[in-house]
């Protein structure tokens, strides 16, 4: 009988998500052997128990369940090029990471032609949420691949969903990001005149996130909101948000769909890397907001 500890899981790209998956995926008892462009990730990939790789290639000769974690198209090619040179194998890639949908697909249609299946499986959550495994799997494309690795999404998520034909999951992804954008903002909005009428902080936190105005964005972040700091290093920092929200705006542009309220957020957070939080956690558009309130704002 196959055990999970049977399994090896070839994990490439250890970064923010990347390492959060495979720290997930050891504790639960899988091989997992993994690659990153940067030393200090592989680094903390091996002090896990990871079992680092030399290359995209050699990764995937070592496992036939592949996931990748990348922060760009470009990196997504690269490892395409990459595992399209390997022996046809009955591999599978688990394509986790926020593209736009033809950049995927076209990395769908270069697999297969080498032999291998990818599926489009976009995460919900952020980083923090995905180390302590809470966070979603969207799934799409083949079943049968899907259904091939639903274990290992196991291993390192609260739930999964399959969505059907391949693309569902990124349009999803859209869609939960769109909300998730409006409430970051909103939140940030909502302290920033907290402050602003001399409420404290934590007690607002802890009376309207029991409330209606509630929300899981507000859950995530809101120590950082409480703190005015949002200087972490296991979250979604604003200059990688970016570029998730031009995949909204031009995948909601393509479909001639109005989105009023995210358009409205997207100003907030290109200011906030104009005014040098590009590095810190998306909650930091809340710094914005104090500025053109009067505020004390917090460091960068």
């Amino acid at each position: 009988m196959t055990t999970q500890r049977d399994t090896v899981v070839g994990m490439i790209g250890l970064g923010i998500m990347g390492y959060a998956m495979s720290k997930n995926l050891l504790a639960a008892g899988f091989s997992v052997v993994g690659y990153d462009v940067s030393q200090r990730a592989i680094d903390a990939f091996r002090t896990n128990g990871g079992t680092v790789a030399g290359s995209v290639a050699e990764v995937g000769n070592a496992a036939e369940i592949l996931v990748t974690s990348l922060p760009s198209a470009k990196a997504l090619f690269d490892v395409v090029d990459e595992l399209r040179t390997l022996d046809r194998k009955e591999r599978v890639l688990a394509e986790t990471s926020t593209f736009t949908l033809d950049e995927k697909s076209k990395a769908c249609v270069l697999l297969a032609q080498a032999g291998m299946v990818m599926l489009d499986c976009p995460l919900s959550g952020s980083g923090s949420q995905a180390l302590e495994r809470d966070v979603l799997v969207y799934g799409s494309g083949d079943k049968a691949a899907y259904t091939r690795c639903l274990p290992i999404f196991e291993g390192f998520s609260r739930a999964s969903h399959y969505l059907g034909t391949f693309g569902n999951g990124s349009k999803t992804k859209y869609v939960a990001n769109l909300m998730v954008a409006v409430h970051t903002a909103v939140a940030g909005e909502a302290f920033a005149l907290a402050r602003k009428a001399g409420l404290d902080p934590a007690q607002t936190y802890a009376v309207i996130s029991d409330g209606a105005a509630g929300s899981r964005a507000l859950t995530v972040r809101g120590q950082m909101l409480i703190e005015d700091n949002y200087e972490t290093i296991r979250t979604m920092p604003l200059e990688l948000w970016r570029k998730d929200m031009k995949v909204i705006a031009d995948f909601a542009g393509s479909l001639a769909c109005p989105t009023p309220m995210f358009s409205a957020s997207v100003p907030l957070f290109n200011a906030a890397v104009a005014s040098g939080y590009g590095e810190q956690d998306t909650a930091a558009v809340a710094a914005v907001i104090e500025a053109m309130a009067g505020l004390p704002t917090p460091r960068k």
